[in-house]
Order: structure tokens, then C-alpha cells, then sequence
């Protein structure tokens, strides 16, 4: 399990940093401000992670050009692509997962029935997680904002669920972990892979 974040206060370093890579951007939309941070936060019954909360407050909530490819959502969309046939988003629930799960070389996934892998793979989508935004294909990025997880960035798609920077030398996306790390890298241009 990855460690070392704190998610209940803001670091200022971290907010400063978060500023310098948006807030001069003429693609960014303003921020919501704390009034519609907190009524979103109470509709789903959860406290949004640090520094992430203060920066849809009074940095950005979005930007059109990334992160990810098809730009930075804001608070509470889903990308255009995201389907109306899928399970309400229960961001109250934990997010069920600690590791990489590359369901696609999952040997068992392959005997199970479309029923029962969706079972298994839906609240890995659906619960305790906050879309980010899509680099397209089926890939989306989530902000995890409930489980042991919380504050930590992952990139789900069809293939499997994998955290973004996490403290091991074997890491399929090495860099700093959370919301702030993942922001640092898309800005200096990096591969969100090792191997690339």
C-alpha cells in the first residue's frame, strides 16, 4: 500500500506548484469556490482529498487541454464518452482496490460470465472515485477520494486498474504519487509509462 500523503490539510508548497502549472493557463475555468466544494462534498457524502479539495475551490475546476489528453474535468462531470448504461457513481464507498489489477491477464476472469465480471469490475469504475478525465479509448483517470487509496490518482480501462506513482522500482507509471505528482508530470511532458 502506498503511503506518506497527506490529504487532510493542504501543503501551500503543493498549492503553489498546482497554481504556477494552471492558473495562468487562458484554458482553465475558475474555480467553484468553497460554497459549491462543500455542497458537492454533503450530496455524496464525503470530503474531498487534499490538496485536490482546495484547488477546485480557488485554482481551476478543469482545463481543456489536459491533464489527461482530452483536458481536466470538472468537479462532478464525466467525460462525454463515459456511456448512460452504467452503475451510479458511489463515491461513498471505498474504492475496493490497493494494487495494479491487470484483469485482462487474469486467467480466472476468462471463465467468468459477462454478469459476473461486471460485478467484479464495476465498483473498480464506480466506487470511491472521482473521474479526472479520459485520454481517450476507454481510459480514464480517477482521483480516489474514498478507501485506503485516498488522495492517490489511477488510470483505469477496459484492460485493468493501475495506480499512477507508486514507491516501487518495479512501478508500470513511476512518479510522485498523488494529485499534485500526477498534475508535475503531465506538465513537464513525461511518459505516464516506464517502458515509453
Amino acid at each position: 500500500m502506498m503511503t506518506g500523503m497527506n490529504t487532510e490539510t493542504c501543503d501551500p508548497a503543493e498549492l503553489a506548484v498546482l497554481r504556477e502549472i494552471f492558473a495562468s493557463r487562458p484554458e482553465a475555468v475558475p474555480p467553484v469556490g468553497w460554497e459549491a466544494v462543500g455542497a458537492f462534498e454533503g450530496e455524496h457524502g464525503i470530503v474531498l482529498p487534499e490538496p485536490y479539495r482546495t484547488f477546485v475551490a480557488e485554482v481551476c475546476d478543469g482545463l481543456r487541454d489536459g491533464p489527461p489528453y482530452y483536458g481536466l474535468l470538472p468537479l462532478a462531470q464525466t467525460p462525454s464518452d463515459w456511456g448512460s448504461g452504467r452503475p451510479d457513481r458511489l463515491l461513498v464507498e471505498p474504492f475496493p482496490l490497493t494494487t495494479a489489477w491487470l484483469w485482462e491477464a487474469d486467467d480466472d476472469e476468462e471463465e467468468l460470465s459477462v454478469e459476473e465480471f461486471e460485478a467484479r469490475t464495476d465498483p473498480v469504475f464506480d466506487h470511491g472515485s472521482l473521474l479526472l478525465g479520459t485520454d481517450g479509448c476507454g481510459m480514464y483517470w480517477h482521483l480516489i477520494v474514498t478507501g485506503p487509496q485516498r488522495g492517490h490518482v489511477w488510470q483505469i480501462a477496459g484492460e485493468g486498474a493501475m495506480p499512477f506513482g507508486p514507491e516501487s522500482p518495479d512501478a508500470l507509471m513511476p512518479g510522485t504519487p498523488g494529485f499534485t505528482g500526477w498534475a508535475t508530470h503531465w506538465a513537464q511532458g513525461r511518459s505516464w509509462f516506464a517502458d515509453a
